[in-house]
């Protein structure tokens, strides 16, 4: 059920996720290494976004789960699996090491749509390819098991 009102507040959701990531900097992938690189030209500065958006979560998680349901939809849409297994592990390196070596991560990668550089134009088709190899390989998995 798509209603116009859910439709509306995702994409004001979405602009207003996507205006943060770029007012803080999450967007600009040299600022992204510059924040992984501890050894090196460290820079703290998104120690502090990233805590902020840890803060709010916690608190906001806390306050919308108290509610028998969402304002736009007829259920939570939560994840079921809690168990900490190797496609977790496997898939969480990945990511690490695709992130330390681009400064990009989906989001920010994204959100970067609206000043593209060269990189976002060769990261987000390369995101999208390993997206569908993923999805391809666990239809693989599940027809055998």
């Amino acid at each position: 059920m798509f209603s116009f009102v859910f439709c509306l507040s995702s994409l004001v959701t979405g602009l207003l996720f996507g205006l943060g990531l770029a007012i803080s900097g999450m967007t600009d992938p040299g600022q992204v290494l510059d924040f992984l690189d501890l050894a090196g030209n460290w820079n703290p500065g998104l120690l502090f976004v990233l805590g902020a958006a840890v803060g709010v979560t916690v608190i906001a998680f806390r306050w919308i789960l108290r509610r028998n349901k969402p304002l736009f939809s007829d259920h939570f849409n939560l994840p079921t699996l809690t168990a900490i297994d190797s496609n977790l592990v496997v898939g969480s390196i990945i990511f690490g090491i695709g992130w330390g070596i681009s400064g990009y991560c989906p989001g920010p990668a994204i959100a970067s749509l609206a000043s593209p550089s060269w990189e976002t134009w060769i990261f987000l088709p390369a995101m999208l390819v390993g997206a569908l190899l993923h999805r391809s390989l666990q239809a693989g998995k599940v027809k055998k098991d």
